[in-house]
């Protein structure tokens, strides 16, 4: 191979060959090559024989990489090889080394979908916080960055939102853990979490006939049953949205949800105006799903659209529709029922969870669980 002392006339000199790449060599710095391509990119390699096998390791390309670095590196690749290691070996590592993006595909797959009944939730956490840093291979992620993510979702979407990224971050990096790729500690333990205020919204006497208004007015016939039927059952909005008819007895009148958030089955009392609402529509019923829809789900999701209009029409800020499920609860203690009934009702595993609605109790007359339902559509005739 013809060698010369690389200056930068020596290299701007060099011809630009009509085809392919031609290679020229350092005098200085064993291996040392630079590449001129037919279009006239000029690349920094080094040449050399590991092993008996010859390996060319890319450097960068010039001027990007001036003649002193490119021989500096050109340097240390070599005392790399004089050890016995082969810095080619280290990039093919590199580019196959998972991405987060990666791990959480597995996640999703291997753990999600087997054990979480929410796992679309995930799906969406990750999709809307967590785009950007898909194609991050999984060492280049810091507990430094994982903190500043959490901070920037915490000021943007509000600390529960952070916080429950976080809990997604450190079940990812557990797995990996579990799964063998990756050897470092949990980035994400020792993060501190947000203090979250313990959210107590609710539908006030006030406002129960304003949105009740809002709601007999809403056009969209499927929306508006899931909405009404979330409030008579205080079920969870995942297993309403879920909601089939093989799991509704008219006979006696019972929801038997088979699995529920907490991993139990759930039987849920259906009130008259429950049952009145789901005969209607299952004599109607074109579906295996009590409110279908048209995405790959089969069932409906979130109607958005009709909750804002419903929300604007009556006039009521600030009420999401898990909610309905804590309004619900806050008119049968209102109404008289024990935290036992509505721990029952709410399938509640803890009473701790349950508390919450004996601060919210200002009615100190106790009466059932059906007086709940009663009392809000009285709460309407009366506007």
């Amino acid at each position: 191979m013809a060698k010369v002392n690389f200056t930068k006339k020596s290299i701007d000199d060099f011809s630009i060959p009509s085809k392919g790449w031609q290679y020229h060599y350092d005098t200085k710095v064993r291996g040392l090559g630079i590449g001129i391509s037919s279009t006239g990119t000029r690349t920094f390699i080094v040449y050399r024989k590991i092993e008996g096998r010859p390996e060319r390791l890319t450097l960068g390309r010039y001027p990007d990489l001036s003649i002193e670095q490119a021989r500096n590196k050109a340097t240390e690749a070599n005392a790399q090889i004089a050890k016995g290691e082969n810095p080619n070996d280290q990039k093919r590592e590199a580019r196959r080394e998972m991405t987060l993006g990666d791990l959480f595909a597995d996640y999703i797959e291997r753990h999600a979908k087997l054990h979480k009944k929410s796992w679309q939730h995930d799906e969406d956490q990750f999709n809307r916080y967590m785009q950007t840093w898909s194609k991050k291979k999984m060492s280049s992620i810091a507990k430094r960055d994982i903190q500043a993510i959490h901070a920037k979702v915490g000021a943007e979407h509000g600390h529960y939102a952070a916080n429950r990224l976080l809990a997604l971050l450190h079940t990812l990096f557990s797995k990996a853990i579990d799964w063998d790729v990756w050897q470092k500690a949990n980035p994400v333990q020792g993060i501190q979490k947000f203090r979250e205020k313990s959210r107590e919204r609710f539908l006030t006497r006030d406002e129960m006939p304003l949105f009740l208004k809002a709601l007999e007015n809403e056009p969209n016939e499927t929306a508006r049953d899931y909405i009404l039927i979330s409030l008579l059952t205080g079920a969870r909005q995942a297993n309403v949205l879920a909601m089939r008819w093989d799991q509704i007895n008219f006979k006696t009148t019972l929801w038997l949800i088979p699995e529920t958030k907490n991993g139990t089955a759930h039987s849920i009392p259906l009130v008259d105006e429950a049952v009145a609402l789901l005969l209607k529509r299952h004599k109607n019923r074109q579906s295996e799903w009590v409110f279908p829809g048209t995405g790959k789900t089969g069932h409906l999701m979130e109607p958005k659209k009709a909750w804002k209009r419903i929300l604007t029409e009556a006039g009521i800020e600030n009420l999401r529709l898990h909610d309905l499920r804590r309004t619900f609860g806050s008119w049968q203690a209102a109404t008289g029922a024990n935290l036992s009934v509505i721990g029952k009702s709410l399938n509640h595993k803890n009473v701790s969870t349950t508390a919450i609605y004996a601060r919210l109790d200002t009615d100190p007359v106790r009466k059932s669980m059906e007086i709940a339902t009663k009392a809000m559509f009285d709460a309407e005739g009366e506007a």
